[in-house]
């Protein structure tokens, strides 16, 4: 899979105007200010295909990206309360519409920043993924704001207090330094083949 290969495709503001799932598609959740736009740029080799904000919150759409041949869904970040609940309400029910169709998810990633412990709506999100039976991965953000010892002992802390399933892929990501990147995008190629193989079926 080349990464490389990466452009924009299309946003859309609600459950109904989401597209017939074609082909693997590989989402990305998490909380506001996890970093899950630095992070989506630093997959694509790109600076700014997904737009970054000082301002958290910004992705108020479900964002499709094209990575060759296959969708990447950058979905809203949740748990930023500096908006109307109107608007937290229409970010839920898009969030949780994406995950009640029929879609062929390769993998969903799920984003916790590693400098604090995880949140309601961090767990909130494991669960659900784990009782939908969803294949996910957790990618630790913002890894290089800790010691390699201190970040992998909050990895320990976090796995425990998620109850991740055994077998589920933890990674240490860091999108300024680079860390965790390429084997995040290992991940994903492997899940995609896989769902490829499935959908072939």
């Amino acid at each position: 899979m080349n990464f490389h290969k990466a452009a924009f495709k299309a946003a859309y503001g609600t459950e109904a105007q989401l597209p017939e799932s074609v082909r693997p598609e590989v989402s990305f959740a998490g909380r506001s200010n996890v970093g899950k736009s630095s992070l989506l740029n630093k997959l694509m080799f790109r600076k700014s295909l997904a737009k970054v904000s000082s301002t958290p919150g910004k992705t108020a759409t479900v964002n499709f990206y094209d990575v060759d041949g296959i969708d990447l869904v950058d979905l809203p970040g949740y748990g930023y309360a500096k908006v109307s609940k109107s608007e937290l309400d229409r970010w839920a029910d898009m969030i949780e519409g994406y995950f009640n169709q029929d879609r062929a998810f390769a993998l969903v990633v799920s984003l916790v920043d590693i400098r604090h412990d995880p949140s309601e709506l961090d767990h909130n999100m494991v669960s659900f993924l784990t009782e939908a039976g969803l294949p996910f991965a957790i990618a630790l953000t913002k890894a290089d704001k800790l010691s390699k010892q201190k970040a992998n002992n909050q990895k320990q802390r976090i796995k425990s207090k998620l109850q991740v399933p055994p077998g589920t892929p933890m990674v240490l990501t860091s999108a300024q330094s680079g860390t965790g990147i390429e084997d995040l995008r290992k991940l994903i190629s492997a899940s995609v083949s896989e769902c490829a193989a499935d959908v072939a079926q």
